[in-house]
Order: C-alpha cells, then sequence, then structure tokens
C-alpha cells in the first residue's frame, strides 16, 4: 500500500490509531496470519470460532509487523506490546476493518476489477486470464485460491500502485457470500464459468446455486460487463439489460474454432473466434475443459479492452491438473484440489482421451452433496464404466459408491496413504493414473 499514511490507513479501516505516528509511511501488505507476519505487513485480528485473532497481536509485533488492527478489548494490551513506531489501530470489527481497508485500497488503485467465480473451473480460469493479460498490463491476481471474505481483502492489500488489472477469484458456500465479495472489491467484469451441483448440502438445488453465484451480475455497476457459459438455462433469469452480456462456449460470441494439438503432446494452438474477429492462442494445455475455460477468459480479456494473441504461458495453481512423472513411466495427473459431478466428469473424460496402456481413475469423496451423493457417486462410477476406464481405486467410504456403477476392477482404501501404496503395486508402465476427490480427502498425500 505504498503512497499512504498511517493516518489514512486507520481512517478508510474505519479504525482509531490509538499508536504510531498517523505522517508514517503506511504498511506494504495485509495478513491474518500472526505466524506468517514480518516486517511491513498490517495484522488484522479477527474473531474466529476458536481463536480471537485480537490476542495474537503482540505475537505479530515482536515478529515485527508494521501494525496490529484489534478490537476495543484488545487496545491496551497492544499498545503495550507494540515497539516504537509501529501501529496499533482499535476497529469495533477487525473483519470489517479489513473489508473496509481493501474496498478503500482498490479504489485508490483505480485500475479494472475482474470478478471469476463459478461452479468449477473458477481457479484455472483466473489463472489463465492472469496470463492472456501480462503481455499487456500490470496484473494481480488471487493467488491459489484465496477466494473467500478473508482471501480476497488481503489479496486486494497485496497489489502494488501502479496495478492496471485486478483479477479475483470469488468462492462460496452459500447465499450471500458472493454479494460480500463483489462488495469489497467492485468488479468491472463479472465472470461465471459455471453452475452445477455443488454445496447441495447448504443450498438444496442447482438453481439457488445458480442465484447465489448470480449475486456477481446482480451487484455489477450499470457500466459493467459479464461472462456467462452460453446457452446456460439457469442463469437466464438473472442477466441485466444495463450490463453488456458476453456467452462463450458453443453457440456463443466466443467460440473455439479449432485445436491443433502439438506432435509432442504439450499443448497446441487454439483458433478462436471472438465476437466476429478470429485470433491464435499458443496454449500449454489441451484438457477440454481447460479450453472452454481459455474462452471465458478470453471474453473477460477483451471486455477490459484487451486482445490476446500468440503463446500463452500459465502458471496454474497447485493440485489442478498438474502432470507427475513417476518411476517406472508411470504418469499422474494430480487433480486432487476439489471435486463435484461437473469437474469429476471432465476429468474421467480427458483421461479417457489421453494415450496410455491403462488408465486408473483414483477418486475420492465428493464432498457437500446432501442427501444426493450416493446418487451422484453412482453416476460418476457409471460415467467411469462408460468411458472405459480400466482400474477404479477409491478413497473413503462415500467413495466406494462410485463402485457401485463401474463394475470393473475396482479397489477400496480409507485413506490416502494406502492409496499411494496400492498405486505403488498395482501401476504398470504405461499407465495414466488421475487423482481426484474434494479437498477434504487430501488426496495430495497419495503422492508423499
Amino acid at each position: 500500500m505504498d503512497g499512504v499514511t498511517a493516518g489514512w490507513v486507520a481512517r478508510a479501516a474505519g479504525a482509531e490509531l490509538v499508536a504510531g505516528d498517523p505522517a508514517a509511511a503506511g504498511p506494504r501488505r495485509g495478513a491474518f496470519d500472526s505466524r506468517d507476519c514480518g516486517p511491513g505487513d498490517l495484522f488484522f485480528g479477527m474473531r474466529g470460532a476458536r481463536v480471537d485473532g485480537s490476542t495474537l497481536a503482540p505475537e505479530a509485533l515482536a515478529a515485527g509487523a508494521w501494525g496490529v488492527v484489534v478490537e476495543p478489548d484488545h487496545a491496551e494490551r497492544a499498545a503495550h506490546a507494540a515497539p516504537p513506531g509501529a501501529a496499533v489501530l482499535v476497529a469495533p470489527d477487525g473483519l470489517v476493518a479489513l473489508w473496509d481497508l481493501a474496498r478503500a485500497w482498490r479504489r485508490e488503485l483505480g485500475c479494472k476489477v475482474v470478478g471469476v467465480t463459478g461452479s468449477t473451473g473458477k481457479t484455472s480460469t483466473k489463472d489463465i486470464l492472469a496470463a492472456l493479460l501480462a503481455p499487456h498490463m500490470t496484473v494481480h491476481a488471487s493467488p491459489q485460491n484465496r477466494n473467500t471474505g478473508v482471501g480476497l481483502p488481503v489479496t486486494i492489500l497485496d497489489a502494488d500502485r501502479g496495478t492496471e488489472a485486478l483479477v479475483l477469484e470469488m468462492g462460496m458456500r452459500g447465499e450471500g457470500q458472493i454479494a460480500k465479495l463483489a462488495a469489497i472489491a467492485e468488479p468491472d467484469v463479472g465472470v461465471i464459468v459455471s453452475v452445477g451441483p455443488v454445496h447441495l448440502e447448504l443450498l438444496g438445488t442447482v438453481e439457488r446455486v445458480a442465484a447465489a453465484k448470480a449475486e456477481l451480475i446482480r451487484d455489477l455497476p450499470d457500466h459493467g460487463a459479464c461472462v456467462v457459459p452460453a446457452g446456460e438455462p439457469l442463469l437466464d433469469a438473472h442477466l441485466r439489460d444495463d450490463v453488456e452480456t458476453v456467452a462463450f462456449g458453443p453457440g456463443g460470441e466466443v467460440m473455439l474454432l479449432s485445436f491443433e494439438a502439438h506432435g509432442d503432446g504439450h499443448g497446441g494452438v487454439a483458433e478462436i473466434e471472438v465476437r466476429g474477429e478470429r485470433i491464435l492462442l499458443d496454449l500449454p494445455y489441451s484438457e477440454p475443459y481447460n479450453l472452454l475455460n481459455t474462452l471465458a477468459a478470453v471474453a473477460a480479456a477483451q471486455l477490459i479492452g484487451v486482445r490476446p494473441n500468440g503463446r500463452v504461458e500459465v502458471a496454474f495453481s497447485s493440485l489442478r491438473g498438474e502432470i507427475v512423472e513417476l518411476a517406472g513411466d508411470v504418469t499422474v495427473v494430480n487433480d486432487c484440489y476439489n471435486a463435484n459431478p461437473m469437474s469429476m466428469r471432465a476429468a474421467l473424460h480427458h483421461l479417457a482421451e489421453s494415450p496410455a496402456e491403462r488408465r486408473i481413475a483414483l477418486l475420492g469423496t465428493m464432498g457437500e452433496l446432501g442427501a444426493a451423493a450416493p446418487a451422484f457417486h453412482e453416476e460418476i462410477g457409471a460415467e467411469a464404466a462408460t468411458l472405459g476406464i480400466d482400474v477404479l481405486v477409491t478413497v473413503g467410504a462415500e467413495a466406494v459408491g462410485y463402485a457401485a456403477g463401474y463394475g470393473g476392477e475396482t479397489y477400496a482404501v480409507a485413506t490416502p496413504e494406502e492409496a499411494g501404496a496400492l498405486l505403488s503395486e498395482i501401476a504398470l508402465p504405461g499407465d495414466r493414473v488421475l487423482i481426484k476427490g474434494s479437498r477434504s480427502v487430501g488426496l495430495e498425500r497419495v503422492l508423499a
């Protein structure tokens, strides 16, 4: 947050500066974990379910933090712990102070802001969009999947003055959460990558999922724009006449005309139609779902004045389609960050289309599906059978439901560690293995 003072920070956060010089230079960034605090950091003490973050303010100050935000009950203790020059800000609510400061810094930056959400594909789309924009403008994007009411505002505070575009991922588990993120980020462009059966445990129906995602469209400014999947009926009722809308995918204004794979099997050249014009992108990936995500990213890029072209260098967030080559000529697609019926189908289709001696699907539970969970797991197992997946390995009790629809060679294990041991026994040279499941399963431990 270069170019602002401690006094500006206090006013923007709705806080009182009880220690420190109001004319002193502001912090470098925001932080919410006292263990990661260091020089230049402003630590926000927020009240959580198990820990009151304000109690950790002295720890952050001892680590050299620029300053801390605490709630009133902790003001005296924090001020006593503050070394000379450190700032102590007191706010009624640490989380609200974080939101208010992030919104103020977003306005201070005065840059274009793109908010990206979706039932699946939002993190990869965010990564692709950042890569498309990078050759043309200074971009700051959400690291990994920092997409919550804490992660998003901290991402904004991390952006340097001179940033020309913010690409912010927006996650949700229930109604009203996208609206809160939009109120902080104030996006110019909203991207909804997909709508599908996720978070049903809380929302109940896909229609309610669509409505929760569409809060992003509802809260766009009058001059804003949105990007949506072509022919998605669940979003029709949420589109606005006063917001420019661009549809991507088959039948949309941004479509994939052709894809020519490179001979080495790593990516290829995509010919894309963008509102009547054609562009060529040399992509380092070939998965059909990421080609579709690319169309959404291209649509968003052109809405903020960028016409992508040429080679695209994408740094995907971890655990999303990472290719790992194991000893013995075994290829693993480590896509274990999360899973839902939509992303699981897409990953299985790509596995089925990939060259291999055998194709092994190592699948963990898909979470937050509510009462429909058994049926969804059985359907995915049936899909794997239809696609000709050779071996199915299920991880965890609920994941056994995949086997009910599969009917082929199946192994059931209880933990990721057991799955790793089994994989080392059954994988043969030339095999390709997909590892995928919900985050709670911890399937990254299969390869630990």
